[in-house]
């Protein structure tokens, strides 16, 4: 259904997305990116409250407006080294499943568009922990950038036995 004023239109009508936004970030010298939809704010300089007998990657607890946030490592997600004690980080806060996670990365890149024909699937399915939330790449012309998939990233990091025992 269209209208004379043209703002309204029934959604075949609609051309496709042509361009998909994403938030780059930095970790361990490569690019990363999540879908920019998911990102909700970026922080830096937080404040860490440490999480007994948590996932590896669970560096701790931040305060976010009275919100208890999880804040996962992204170097050790993805399989790298720790960064420096006196490394800073930045905190990027993304939603998954109506919960708050913050992914704490090296540093922020920018906010990109990308070409939705120019993303491509990863050649060669993985058990990795390191590579099992990386959806898609996209060739960029400073080179890869590794799409990540945030539902994956946080599973199974926040749900620890520490958690469950105390539900």
């Amino acid at each position: 259904m269209s209208q004379s004023n043209g703002l309204t239109r029934v959604a075949s009508d609609c051309p496709a997305p042509t361009t998909q936004r994403f938030c780059a970030f930095l970790v361990a010298g490569r690019v990363f990116a999540v879908d920019a939809a998911r990102v909700t704010e970026v922080l830096r300089g937080q404040l860490l409250t440490p999480v007994p007998q948590a996932h590896r990657a669970l560096r701790g607890l931040l305060n976010l407006r009275g919100r208890i946030v999880p804040a996962i490592d992204m170097r050790l997600r993805l399989g790298f080294d720790a960064a420096a004690a006196d490394a800073s980080h930045t905190n990027i806060v993304v939603t998954v499943g109506g919960e708050y996670f913050s992914l704490m990365v090296d540093q922020l890149v920018d906010v990109i568009e990308i070409p939705v024909g120019a993303i491509e699937q990863p050649t060669a399915d993985s058990d990795d922990p390191s590579r099992d939330s990386v959806a898609a790449v996209y060739a960029a012309a400073s080179g890869l950038i590794y799409l990540l998939d945030v539902d994956q990233l946080v599973a199974g990091i926040s749900d620890t036995e520490f958690e469950r025992k105390m539900r």
